[in-house]
């Protein structure tokens, strides 16, 4: 059928022209037609050419054609569309400039790493699935893992690009050795590194990566390796995450999800003896996890651990009027008596972690059974300048205010073993008088090593304004 009518419009003269005839499409071989054809204020590829014989046209009456913008009424309203996109393009094109010469690869880490997934799972927080680039399975984590990525960044003062290191936590199952994920939240007022992964972490990208660490492990109570172990008594455990500090306690929530799964199996199959299963059933590790955040479109993974946690899940969107209360949380498991064994895993901001502490301090609970992550410390608003004397290197190393020991120590040239950099780790551990007055902000070192002299240079310092190291 090669019948054919056109409706032409104008409706800033409220007009309208129906044509109506037959068409017929022009050989694409017949270039001398096609171009004839050709209009110079035709701004799109031309694909296709037809030819309209007229049969009839008619001219509707323009009482139901709703007026519209005319072209200058729209030139003034996409103008400031316009030079938002011009000044986005700019912003793009800085961006641009500012990436890694080489975008096949970066880092010098011994692990190699390719990205294979890119999710976009909040509005400011995006997922990298991590692989090997030969398709092999990748070494098993524990849970509460994270891995050092490379990232490159612009010096203010120089102009000249450096590599850096970020640390994330894993994310993804522990259980899994396909990939390693890690979630990324933009800061745009922080120190530069999460826009930096935003911007140069594309597909195909291979990373060398440093190979993955843990300073925020589950207890383990028992001996996998014995059947008794299994069956042995496993505290209540109660995670606690906020905003992006959901990434380590994720996988922990998985790990003990496996872990409850597996034993649940084991049960079943008649594997225990009848005094072994009563044992077991006494003994099975239980779990709750407790993620709040400002919204749950603004809540990483909380869709999926819904689906996976079920009634062990507890949201609080703070703008839905739904808020954790560390306080009333604590106190419920206080109040059950068995406040003695439960563990308590938490990730999220400084000042809910300070919270933490100090009530479950007030509670008397046993400090040991609260563990928690911090990529960063904030310095104190009150740490006072003071002054290292190192007794081995025979050196006077001043520290300022808003320094960490560990980076005076650093920039004085004495070589001294780091990696954490948040007091987690115990690589920095060093020596001082066991009389020393020391503000202990490390979560790695017991009371006992404390206060034999042991002390973090990363996060700790003297109270006074000197101190003497063994360095």
């Amino acid at each position: 059928n090669d019948k054919v009518s056109l409706f032409l419009m104008d409706y800033a003269n409220r007009r309208r022209l129906k044509i109506i005839g037959y068409i017929s499409q022009v050989d694409e071989h017949d270039w001398e037609k096609l171009a004839s054809l050709e209009d110079d204020h035709y701004r799109a590829r031309v694909e296709r050419g037809f030819i309209i014989k007229i049969a009839a046209f008619d001219w509707n009456c323009p009482q139901h054609i709703t007026p519209r913008y005319t072209e200058a009424e729209l030139s003034a309203l996409i103008a400031p569309l316009e030079e938002k996109i011009k000044n986005l393009t700019e912003l793009s094109d800085k961006h641009e400039r500012s990436m890694p010469r080489n975008t096949s690869t970066l880092g010098n880490g011994e692990l190699s790493l390719v990205i294979s997934g890119v999710r976009q799972l909040t509005p400011d927080i995006r997922a990298y699935e991590l692989r090997s680039p030969s398709g092999e399975p990748l070494s098993k984590i524990d849970a509460g893992s994270h891995i050092q990525v490379p990232i490159m960044l612009t010096d203010n003062a120089s102009g000249n690009e450096a590599q850096h290191w970020r640390r994330y936590s894993i994310s993804s199952n522990p259980n899994r050795t396909d990939c390693y994920e890690i979630a990324v939240k933009r800061e745009n007022n922080g120190g530069g590194g999460s826009i930096a992964v935003h911007q140069q972490y594309q597909l195909g990208l291979i990373l060398n990566c440093k190979t993955p660490q843990n300073f925020f492990s589950l207890v383990k109570t028992a001996d996998d390796k014995t059947q008794q172990a299994q069956i042995k008594q496993n505290p209540h455990v109660v995670l606690i995450a906020a905003g992006i500090g959901i990434t380590p306690i994720k996988s922990m929530a998985l790990a003990l999800l496996h872990q409850e799964t597996k034993t649940a199996i084991k049960a079943g199959s008649n594997e225990y003896t009848h005094e072994e299963k009563s044992q077991q059933d006494h003994s099975q590790q239980t779990f709750e996890l407790h993620y709040a955040g400002r919204s749950e479109k603004d809540m990483a993974y909380a869709d999926r651990l819904t689906r996976q946690l079920g009634d062990k899940l507890h949201l609080y969107p703070s703008k839905s009027g739904v808020k954790l209360s560390i306080e009333k949380l604590l106190k419920q498991h206080v109040s059950t008596k068995k406040i003695s064994d439960t563990q308590f895993y938490f990730c999220g901001p400084v000042a809910m972690l300070t919270e933490l502490k100090n009530t479950a301090k007030a509670l008397g609970i046993n400090a040991d059974n609260i563990h928690y992550e911090q990529f960063s410390v904030e310095l104190n608003e009150t740490a006072k300048a003071c002054e290292l004397t190192l007794t081995q290197s025979n050196l006077q190393v001043a520290v300022a205010s808003d320094q960490s020991l560990l980076d005076a120590v650093l920039e004085a040239g004495v070589e001294v073993p780091f990696s954490c950099q948040s007091g987690q780790c115990k690589s920095c551990v060093v020596q001082v008088s066991p009389i020393a007055d020391i503000q202990h902000l490390d979560n790695c070192l017991t009371e006992q090593e404390r206060s034999s002299g042991k002390m973090c240079l990363c996060v700790s310092r003297p109270k006074g304004e000197g101190l003497m190291v063994s360095l």
